[in-house]
């Protein structure tokens, strides 16, 4: 039996749900949220402020959408979700400007919103500083009010097991709608109080949220790059709205998983695409396993969206209070080496065991890099370049045509999200 360093109490996944206890290993313990060399973080989001891979990387997405809807299950199952969607995202954008309904008592309102989330249907909810490093440079002017509500809301155990597939897929885009729906009452009740709630859509991302959501207690960053969070570890979808209700904020917490991904890698060793680096490495000032962007795109384009890193996470599938209580006991990660937790099947390609991985050729990883206009003039010179030089009126007119339609992209994002945008 190893130390144990200290204990997290949390409350249950549901209100019925009595709170429940979290071991962590004294050799687990390292620092309440994410290692963070704060003024390379600051000097980071003032030089080189994040975007959305929307923008930056829109040839990429543009090209892995065409294929996703070469595939005709999936094409339906996005076209049904942008329909279902599409007046969630809208409502959403609407409420920074919606006027509280009644007048503010004056109280703090922290536990009233917590509960009613609850009653909602979120398994996780934390409160925490609004922080603009962490919102995309085009979305800050949107973003209105001083502290951020973290909600995280459970995606349905049996069909993420199944990942990659249709059915996994299918929970992924009905688990947004529903925390959508959800989130949009919340704003209502928090207007309600005599406050003020803009709803962030989990469809319309305004940033990498998991920064906000470690300082707000709900877990830490995972060598997958998602957020593992207590009860369901990844499996779940999250969003928050700002307000400028009366709130106190929740504390980062060690839950040990900094420490404990560097020893269990089943999702650095089973990832299709080999995308997740096994070392931490600093990144714009966070202490992380940093995802290889151009090696994952690619395995989620053609592969039902891929999750693999999901699926075979020991904290998504048996939770952390069992994963801790288990290492504690044995020092061994729970599940690690077997079919139940390793095994996948990859449409077309069969099934792979532990120590089983997919092949692929070697152009696979191919695909358009930067944003649209980038990846215009690139395929310009590369025609040009196949014509011996000539530019022909012809080609001219190709370029003129990409260019204005990549300048008449919309950046909004009311198509599924088929990936987490990076931590930072």
């Amino acid at each position: 039996m190893l130390k144990i360093g200290h204990e997290v109490v949390r409350p249950g996944k549901t209100q019925s749900d009595a709170s429940y206890t979290i071991p962590v290993p004294e050799e687990l313990e390292t620092v309440p949220g994410i290692p963070t060399n704060q003024r390379e973080v600051d000097w980071y989001s003032r030089e080189y402020p994040i975007e959305t891979m929307n923008i930056t990387e829109r040839a990429s997405r543009d090209w892995a959408n065409k294929i996703r809807d070469g595939h005709a299950e999936m094409r339906e199952i996005r076209k049904e979700h942008d329909k279902l969607n599409r007046n969630l995202v809208m409502a959403a954008r609407l409420t920074g400007d919606v006027e509280p309904t009644a007048e503010p008592s004056g109280q703090d309102v922290t536990e009233a919103i917590k509960e009613k989330a609850r009653e909602l249907g979120f398994c996780e909810v934390g409160l925490t500083a609004s922080d603009r490093k962490y919102y995309f440079a085009s979305k800050q002017d949107w973003v209105k009010f001083p502290h951020v509500i973290c909600l995280a809301y459970e995606q349905d155990y049996e069909p993420t097991q199944t990942i990659p597939s249709i059915d996994a897929e299918i929970v992924h885009s009905s688990t947004y709608r529903t925390e959508g729906a959800a989130g949009l009452e919340l704003g209502k009740f928090i207007n309600e109080l005599g406050y003020r709630a803009q709803v962030h859509s989990p469809n319309d991302n305004t940033g990498p949220y998991i920064p906000m959501f470690v300082a707000a207690g709900l877990g830490q960053l995972g060598a997958c790059g998602y957020l593992l969070t207590p009860n369901v570890g990844s499996r779940c979808r999250i969003m928050m709205i700002t307000t400028d209700a009366d709130v106190t904020y929740d504390e980062p917490v060690d839950y040990g998983i900094h420490a404990f991904c560097q020893v269990c890698q089943v999702c650095v060793n089973r990832c299709p695409g080999r995308a997740l680096m096994r070392d931490k490495i600093w990144w714009r000032g966070i202490e992380k396993n940093k995802l290889y962007f151009k090696r994952c795109r690619p395995v989620m384009a053609r592969y039902l969206g891929c999750g693999v890193c999901m699926k075979v996470c020991p904290i998504q599938k048996y939770g952390m209070k069992n994963v801790m209580e288990h290492y504690a006991e044995t020092g061994q990660v729970l599940g690690k080496g077997t079919h139940d937790l390793e095994g996948y099947e990859m449409e077309g390609m069969g099934y792979f065991g532990p120590g089983e991985m997919p092949q692929f050729d070697a152009g696979f990883f191919d695909m358009p890099h930067g944003d649209a206009t980038e990846w215009a003039f690139d395929e310009f010179k590369k025609k040009a370049q196949e014509a011996g030089g000539e530019i022909s009126d012809t080609l001219i007119g190709d370029f003129k045509d990409e260019v204005q339609r990549a300048l008449g992209l919309s950046t909004d994002n009311l198509e599924m999200m088929y990936e987490e945008e990076d931590y930072i």
